[in-house]
């Protein structure tokens, strides 16, 4: 079925787009902030860059384009607890980050101590589209996951695990 292009239509589309569950982070002048999104991608692998999408009517949005700093947290199964207190309009941050253990990255964003993959970016440019502001972040250090935990998704408004795939040599 065809049917115009509207905010709702649109986003039922979208949800049909599996995604990764990812708690960006910033630290510096304006405070601790976080928030849990799915629109994030790779850009270029030289230099290293990632790209975030961040509505510009959040609450956290004036931190992370002053701060110029971020932390891309990969979430995995099991922090779906996590991801909804990040994605949460009624917590603040100090109760948002009360959620897992953080530590500081080199840039001074805050880590994720069980992510999957954490990346420590500094952004780089800020282009507006619509009601969101595209950020690209130059990938300054990452951290692995020793554990190798399966990574957590996001399709059809629902949490999904992703079991990695064993590789035999």
């Amino acid at each position: 079925m065809i049917e115009p292009v509207s905010p709702h239509a649109f986003r039922a589309a979208m949800s049909q787009l599996g995604a990764p569950v990812v708690v960006v982070t910033t630290d510096g002048p304006e405070g601790r902030h976080g928030l849990t999104v799915s629109a994030v991608c790779s850009v270029s692998d030289t230099p290293a860059t990632l790209l975030v999408c961040l509505n510009r009517a959040n609450r956290s949005y004036p931190a992370f384009v002053a701060n110029r700093v971020l932390g891309f947290n990969i979430l995995g199964e099991g922090d779906q607890a996590l991801a909804t207190a990040f994605a949460s309009s009624r917590l603040r941050s100090e109760e948002r980050f009360a959620h897992g253990a953080w530590y500081e990255a080199v840039t001074g964003a805050p880590l994720l101590d069980r992510a999957v993959t954490s990346l420590d970016c500094t952004v780089e440019a800020v282009h507006i589209s619509g009601t969101h502001d595209v950020l690209l972040c130059r990938v300054k250090a990452i951290r692995h996951d020793a554990e190798e935990n399966d990574a957590l998704a996001w399709f059809d408004r629902r949490f999904h695990a992703l079991p990695r795939t064993k590789t035999t040599e």
